[in-house]
């Protein structure tokens, strides 16, 4: 599609830029105090979303297709926080995905341009909200559409619009310089280590035919030493309990922790001068994970909206052949009103949680290897084409700083960085990935998508307070 055609779609969205919710640029620097401030309030109102539930609904017992991704997505079941940021992160992948295959021509140069793609991204955003909200309430999770009523059902899903607007609103306000960091990056966080904290300081009491337990691994483990007069068994028993959070899964979580963060640390820096100012020399760095954790956000993405898609569609249809194909669901417990995957195409993307899973179907294993691996390395080097971060991309950048390769010419910039970033990034996915398997196959609390996410994001986060520190030479300024 030529330049002018694609401009011309992007103009398809120009009417309804004014009703489109939108963040003013600051027109002044932000103080690091005001931006944690912000930081804080936004985090504030999330968490707050994540405690109201729904007005309206009759049950919310129903399978939850969400279930396998609710972490990540920074979702909660039954709450305003329903969606999370499912329908941000969707439409940002798909009209990513459509410039980076020139479906939709954008220049990122023109100020236009950027305006109008951030439109059509909130614009697709709100209507991916609509229709997951809209599909949540006729299939029945929040309980028969004919109890509920036209008008509960029109109010559920108001709710969620307007839900996903506020989640909208709190990402922009953050990504334009208010606050640190992204809302996206912010709620996954949270959530994830709410989740970790849980799952080892929770007091609530369960009954899974053992007798009465603690949930939480480190409660549980105090609980079963003092209780307990065999040690060892106690000792045992803590370490590897099934179906609820152990000191083996608290201590797989520790390593991945570790592991994340020492290879934070692998950069190769390419020296680089200004050819304005002599003597002015510095360095560029690239590191292993040169696209973050984009990769594995994208793939949770893709996968969960399969699973959104794959269960709605076999609670209607189960008998039909292709349905099958997609994903075969059942119960995971009796009353537990979660669904797994135990056949088809979901079931193969779906992680092995522990290594008798892994002996007892090993071809499970190997496809949900490969697939986890191929996507995070294709998600990764086509990201740099889409987010302006290729070597072309680096290459013009420094160059209209007047910046140059000690040895190369201006013009030869590119094939330097070519020998890096598409390596860069490939690798850097593929080890992404290799360390959410990884991870899901030690039995990290959180999954190990969930550990990567949290890990990489607090990275960048303590990142952001360092270069703040540096620059107004206190945090507190």
């Amino acid at each position: 599609m030529s330049a002018k055609g694609g401009l011309r779609f992007l103009t398809l969205v120009k009417p309804f830029m004014a009703f489109l919710p939108d963040v003013e640029q600051p027109t002044r620097k932000i103080p690091f105090r005001e931006k944690v401030m912000w930081t804080a309030i936004t985090l504030f109102i999330f968490l707050v979303c994540c405690q109201i539930p729904l007005y309206g609904i009759k049950s919310s017992e129903s399978s939850d297709p969400f279930y396998w991704s609710r972490v990540i997505l920074a979702s909660n079941r039954g709450t305003l926080m329903e969606l999370g940021i499912g329908p941000i992160v969707t439409s940002g992948l798909v009209m990513q995905l459509l410039a980076g295959a020139k479906i939709i021509e954008v220049d990122q140069g023109i100020k236009e341009d950027r305006a109008l793609f951030s439109g059509v991204q909130k614009l697709f955003g709100f209507i991916i909200t609509i229709g997951q909200g809209s599909a949540y309430v006729f299939s029945g999770m929040y309980g028969d559409v004919r109890d509920l009523g036209a008008g509960n059902a029109l109010l559920i899903v108001i709710q969620l619009a307007f839900a996903g607007i506020i989640v909208l609103v709190l990402d922009e306000l953050l990504q334009k310089g208010y606050g640190l960091g992204s809302g996206i990056s912010l709620f996954i966080a949270t959530n994830i280590c709410e989740t970790i904290v849980w799952k080892a300081l929770s007091p609530t009491t369960i009954n899974i035919g053992r007798g009465t337990e603690f949930e939480g691994a480190l409660i549980a483990l105090a609980h079963l030493l003092i209780t307990k007069t065999d040690k060892v068994r106690a000792l045992k028993e803590a370490f590897y309990r099934q179906n609820l959070p152990n000191v083996t899964n608290l201590l797989a979580t520790v390593l991945v922790f570790m592991i994340v963060i020492y290879f934070q640390g692998f950069r190769v820096n390419i020296p680089v001068k200004n050819l304005r100012q002599r003597g002015s020399a510095g360095s560029y760095p690239i590191k292993l994970f040169y696209t973050s954790n984009i990769p594995i956000i994208l793939q949770t993405a893709l996968v969960s909206n399969l699973y959104f898609l794959s269960q709605l569609l076999y609670k209607r249809f189960s008998r039909n052949i292709f349905v099958n194909l997609l994903g075969v669901w059942q119960e995971a417990g009796r009353g537990s009103g979660q669904s797994i995957p135990v056949g088809g195409l979901a079931y193969y993307i779906s992680p092995p949680y522990n290594f008798a899973e892994i002996a007892s179907d090993p071809i499970h294993a190997i496809v949900y290897l490969v697939f986890i691996l191929t996507t995070c390395a294709l998600f990764s080097k086509t990201w740099i084409e889409v987010s302006g971060s290729s070597s072309r991309d680096v290459a013009k950048q420094l160059q209209s700083q007047q910046m140059t390769i000690p040895g190369h010419r201006q013009q030869d910039m590119k094939k330097t960085l070519d020998r890096y970033i598409p390596t860069a990034a490939a690798f850097g996915g593929l080890c992404i990935g290799a360390l959410s398997v990884f991870a899901d196959f030690m039995g990290a609390i959180g999954s190990g998508t969930g550990i990567l996410l949290a890990v990489t994001i607090i990275y960048q986060y303590f990142e952001i307070f360092t270069k703040e520190k540096a620059e107004l030479g206190s945090i507190f300024f």
